[in-house]
């Protein structure tokens, strides 16, 4: 692989373990200044009606809660509106931005954490190191486990044209809390999705063109602990859920290391043509994959079947030529994703007609 030289940033400090979550306020108040004292917390929907959580959250009057709905992808366009609103709420910035759920959540919390100090549409930032300005102090609170967003340099969004992160350095959480319990109420299938969702980027960056020795490595474990998980080998709910913590943390640095491949690049076409959330787009898109992944695949059915989760089918029986033809585009224009899975010549490889007909499958 030939790529330019990089210094890789991790999140600047874990807390790992049972219990975690209970020392939020004191992550927060070593932040607070005299200046900057009041907290933007960015929290999944579904814990609103959650008392046992939210009142456990170190709130004052000040503080500023945004509800952020997992059904939708995070879009441009939001995070814009979520950056006004918090520059409206106070005279001064805030001291912490607290990402708190699955991917969605977090991810609009690193990017809105960021367009609070960096001027401009959030869309124009789409790409490697258009950032300029470092953020608001961000935690995240991963409350389901598999997408890495909790240690990922990027955040996801969808704009107006395409579907892309913004990635650098910046989009780093600060800092991470990493609480079992607080996946104690994941839906089977969400679980399952999002479970898949590292899965299948470890599938991709192991059968990939940049895959290196840090990377590998990261993949490797994490899909073991995967495949434990969702083989059943874990009887223990609590001990399966501190699993998969550790499968995401690892799956999420190597996909830092390395780079996704077929599945990504095609998901993020059904996310910016239908909406098709991440986790669920990826499984749709992989179980269409067995002539690229063919091993990733065959386990990939093994967990599903143990599982007993039903991928959704048909999604795109309906879709007109034009909506065909956009997401192949969208998935077209990924190209450092095709580049990973087939090299530099990666265009003597796939044509868009190949694509077209992936998708059709769908």
């Amino acid at each position: 692989m030939l790529y330019d030289f990089r210094s890789f940033v991790n999140p600047g400090r874990y807390a790992f373990g049972k219990g975690s979550f209970n020392h939020l306020g004191e992550l927060i108040n070593k932040q607070k200044n005299e200046n900057n004292d009041w907290v933007v917390y960015m929290i999944d929907t579904f814990f609103k009606d959650k008392d046992e959580v939210i009142n456990r959250i170190p709130t004052n009057e000040k503080d500023l809660f945004i509800w952020i709905d997992p059904k939708d992808e995070p879009k441009t366009i939001l995070v814009n509106e979520y950056r006004d609103k918090i520059l409206a709420h106070q005279n001064t910035l805030p001291a912490v931005v607290v990402g708190m759920g699955g991917g969605t959540a977090m991810d609009y919390s690193k990017a809105t954490a960021l367009m609070v100090t960096n001027p401009g549409d959030s869309k124009d930032y789409q790409g490697l190191d258009l950032i300029k300005n470092e953020g608001i102090y961000n935690i995240c609170i991963p409350t389901i486990a598999g997408t890495g967003a909790e240690v990922s340099m990027t955040a996801v969004l969808s704009g107006p044209e395409k579907k892309l992160g913004i990635k650098c350095d910046y989009t780093i959480p600060n800092e991470v809390i990493f609480d079992p319990e607080l996946l104690a109420t994941v839906l089977d299938s969400d679980r399952f999705y999002t479970g898949m969702d590292c899965f299948i980027h470890n599938v991709e960056s192991l059968n990939g063109t940049w895959i290196n020795a840090m990377g590998k490595a990261f993949a490797e474990k994490s899909n073991e602990l995967c495949e434990e998980v969702f083989t059943n080998k874990i009887s223990n709910r609590l001990k399966a859920d501190e699993q998969m913590m550790v499968a995401s943390i690892m799956g999420g640095n190597s996909i830092t290391y390395a780079q996704v491949g077929v599945c990504h690049a095609l998901s993020y076409g059904l996310a910016v043509v239908l909406g098709t959330h991440h986790g669920v787009g990826n499984c749709i898109v992989f179980n269409q994959l067995q002539d690229y992944y063919p091993d990733g695949y065959k386990m990939f059915k093994k967990m599903q079947a143990l599982q007993g989760v039903e991928i959704p089918s048909g999604i795109t029986a309906n879709c007109t030529d034009e909506q065909l033809d956009q997401m192949v585009e969208v998935s077209w224009a990924l190209e450092h994703m095709w580049n990973n899975v087939f090299g530099p010549d990666w265009k003597n490889h796939i044509n868009k007609p190949t694509i077209k007909d992936l998708f059709k499958r769908m």
